[in-house]
């Protein structure tokens, strides 16, 4: 079974940029799909950006053309880049890889805090 671990999160002033870095304890080469969630308080969880094993990437329209997504499967780590933060996206951060038919793995998160 696969472990991820979040790292990066903190608090940042609106307007400011973090990085949140995911690593996996073996290969993610071989999932799907590998992808950021949110969830903020009294909120659902949010798909927030995955990328495909192709490549191809998907983001929420909240963070278009703010936040990015790479996946780095020779350090079997996928980050999410984010800028231009803003207090609406103050939430915990998880990070899931899976299959399209099979598994899903969750880490335990990440808190981002956003100052305004």
């Amino acid at each position: 079974q696969v472990q991820l671990v979040e790292s990066g999160g903190g608090l940042v002033q609106a307007g400011g940029s973090l990085r949140l870095s995911c690593a996996a304890s073996e290969s993610i080469f071989s999932f799907d799909v590998v992808g950021w969630y949110r969830q903020g308080p009294g909120k659902q969880r949010e798909l927030v950006a995955n990328v495909l094993k192709g490549g191809s990437t998907n983001y929420a329209d909240s963070v278009k053309g703010r936040f990015t997504i790479s996946r780095d499967n020779a350090k079997n780590t996928v980050y999410l880049q984010m800028a231009s933060l803003k207090p609406e996206d103050a939430a915990v951060y998880y990070c899931n890889v899976k299959y399209f038919i099979g598994r899903s793995y969750w880490g335990q998160g990440t808190q981002v805090i956003v100052s305004s």
